[in-house]
């Protein structure tokens, strides 16, 4: 633990993070009725929504109300106003954004650029077409392509503001399974995880502020896997970034790292978000290990980390919910598993289910909607005593890209297509 000067305020925490947490601030961005999902992993980054009301059932309540056919795209879809965007990768030379009304889903308007790459050869059944989600403040759009070129469009009409090939701009190499990272908006800034590293650009004219954690360009150190959060420790507002090797926070004004912390993984993939509890933080890598993080000041003022408790859970590629004080996590070995925050004990593990979860968690209701790469969403209650599946339903044969979710709509981003669906 951390003492000294800084004993008051970090008891303070330390009371803070035994209270159960939500782990973002999904109460001020996602309230019920708002049309809003625009980022990776929903308003706060955390998954979480707080006032809807879900049902208890799926196969009775949740019906398709338009479909559109794409190409393919990984990428999650995200909501603002009126409208639902999505990505796909067209014909392995374009990258192509496309607005839909929420409503109909008529088409408001197309813009792309060429952009497409391949990934080395045992990535190949991945995929390689754009997968980075895009982010929104509610009038421009910023997306991430595969090879490291950032773009800004104007949400109204489509219009490309500016766009930046990172690799010609700062002459750095290209990720070797493109870029996965998607883009954060702070302000008048957006900030992402490239092949040189860390970058914060100017949200108004793509001009590079600062550049930080760059690694090199070797294949199984270079670039990321993960994609950042912004959030406040031990006073200090900072962006929490998983590099390849290791967790780190950075300040955000000048790219400083503040505290640094090493992370076991397999080739380099670490691929989790980081997940914030109170002022702790979570994380779990690829054959690694799950681990909780004590963020705290000493007696000499700087910022140290130490470890909470571990567990031999391995994630692998899902994000886990964080719902009352439980962690819900969906594993490398396919299984999904409950761990009790305040012990890192597991508190039940399922049965093996497929490769790759995305997940929204219901705050409110003690719910979380989950779906499964091979299509399935489930309706799950978050109970620590025990796994209870509420209801299953066949919405989609191949679905990687996250579930996006706004009031009684729910968004399937499939392989080949756009799915929306009402709650009724």
């Amino acid at each position: 633990m951390f003492f000294g000067r800084s004993v008051f305020l970090f008891l303070i925490v330390l009371v803070l993070a035994y209270v159960p947490q939500s782990s973002g601030k999904a109460e001020d961005a996602n309230a019920a009725g708002t049309n809003v999902w625009t980022q990776w992993r929903g308003p706060s980054r955390d998954g979480l929504v707080l006032g809807a009301k879900w049902p208890d059932q799926l196969n009775d309540h949740l019906n398709l109300a338009w479909e559109k056919k794409l190409e393919p795209g990984y990428s999650g879809p995200i909501i603002t106003g009126d409208r639902v965007i999505t990505t796909e990768t067209v014909d392995k030379l374009f990258e192509r954004v496309t607005a839909f009304r929420l409503a109909d889903g008529a088409s408001l308007w197309t813009t792309q650029w060429e952009g497409s790459m391949a990934v080395p050869f045992f990535a190949a059944a991945n995929g390689d077409w754009i997968r980075s989600t895009p982010a929104c403040d509610g009038e421009r759009i910023v997306v991430a392509g595969m090879r490291d070129v950032v773009a800004c469009i104007d949400v109204e009409s489509g219009k490309e503001l500016w766009r930046v090939d990172l690799p010609n701009r700062i002459g750095t190499p290209l990720q070797a399974f493109g870029c996965v990272c998607s883009p954060i908006i702070d302000g008048d800034a957006v900030l992402i995880q490239s092949g040189g590293g860390l970058v914060k650009l100017n949200l108004a004219t793509g001009e590079l502020i600062w550049r930080t954690l760059d690694n090199g360009g070797d294949m199984m150190t270079g670039g990321a896997f993960s994609s950042p959060i912004i959030t406040t420790i031990a006073g200090k507002r900072q962006m929490v970034a998983a590099a390849r090797d290791r967790l780190v926070g950075v300040d955000l004004a000048e790219g400083k790292e503040l505290w640094s912390e090493s992370i076991e993984s397999f080739r380099g993939m670490n691929i989790l978000t980081p997940v914030m509890v109170g002022e702790r933080v979570f994380s779990s890598a690829h054959s690694g290990r799950s681990r909780l993080f004590e963020i705290g000041i000493g007696d000499n003022g700087n910022v140290g980390v130490e470890q909470v408790w571990e567990n031999k859970a391995q994630a692998y590629m899902s994000t886990p919910i964080v719902v009352d004080g439980y962690l819900y996590m969906h594993l490398k070995n396919e299984r999904f598993v409950c761990i009790d925050l305040k012990t890192g004990e597991e508190r039940w593990t399922s049965k093996t289910f497929g490769k790759y979860w995305s997940m929204i968690g219901n705050v409110d209701q003690k719910k979380i909607l989950a779906l499964d790469s091979d299509g399935t969403l489930r309706l799950i209650a978050a109970d620590p005593s025990e796994l209870r599946i509420l209801d299953e339903m066949k919405v989609a044969d191949n679905s990687w890209a996250h579930l996006a979710i706004a009031g009684d709509q729910v968004v399937v981003r499939t392989l080949d297509a756009i799915r929306v669906f009402n709650w009724q």
